[in-house]
């Protein structure tokens, strides 16, 4: 358990196109701040889990259903989704080089090491933003957790990604039926909104039960076909 009163050890630290990134220990967390900013840590993985669950229950029962995860991150969403024999290929864009070396060779790579090695597993580097706005590949399932959520996003450039336009990337990128499930760390009824606005269908959200204060959510929503 770490104590309160345990000072963060910067493991890493480095400077990208997207600002800085930060990889440090806390006792017996380790945790990702990008730009200065607390994205994720190791203390559980619920709320990826749930995210990758959350897509796959609400898909239409297809078989071996194709994932695209937006953020490596910690890697738990990766792991969970590579321990599930029923996803079939699994894509994960992530854009932070230094991420992507944490997790192969470095601090990181004891939560990934088996799914990056599964031979459904491929990582992309690049900015999801373009990666669904360039790509000519499909997907069934899209799990986003490259924010804290819609409303509170890690470098300015991201609002784009939940935005009307940035939404309908998404939909290109998801065949008929497939399922957008985006990770927020509060819900966003505005959220919501847009996804119905850009013409999803059963939008829904789902909460993930904290210690304290408001619950993390998983916005759900469906392209229609």
């Amino acid at each position: 358990m770490t104590a309160f009163y345990d000072s963060p050890v910067v493991l890493d630290r480095r400077e990208g196109p997207y600002g800085e990134v930060v990889l440090r220990r806390h006792g017996d967390l380790l945790q990702i701040i990008a730009n200065g900013c607390f994205l994720m840590d190791t203390s559980d993985g619920r709320s990826e889990r749930l995210l990758v669950d959350a897509a796959l229950s609400a898909l239409d029962g297809r078989e071996r259903p194709e994932l695209l995860i937006g953020g490596l991150g910690v890697g738990f969403s990766l792991a969970h989704a590579a321990a599930n024999p029923r996803w079939g290929a699994i894509t994960v864009v992530e854009r932070e080089h230094a991420v992507v070396d944490w997790h192969l060779d470095g601090p990181l790579s004891g939560i990934s090491d088996r799914a990056i090695a599964d031979p459904r597993t491929r990582i992309t580097e690049t900015d999801l933003l373009d990666h669904v706005n360039e790509t000519c590949d499909t997907y069934d399932a899209l799990c986003l957790d490259i924010d804290n959520g819609p409303d509170w996003t890690v470098t300015e450039g991201n609002d784009g990604l939940y935005s009307a336009a940035g939404l309908a990337g998404c939909a290109r990128v998801l065949r008929p039926g497939g399922v957008l499930a985006v990770w927020s760390a509060q819900p966003s009824p505005e959220f919501e909104g847009t996804l119905r606005n850009a013409g999803f269908q059963r939008v829904r959200t789902e909460e993930i039960p904290v210690a304290r204060g408001v619950p993390d959510v998983v916005h759900l929503a469906v392209r229609p076909g």
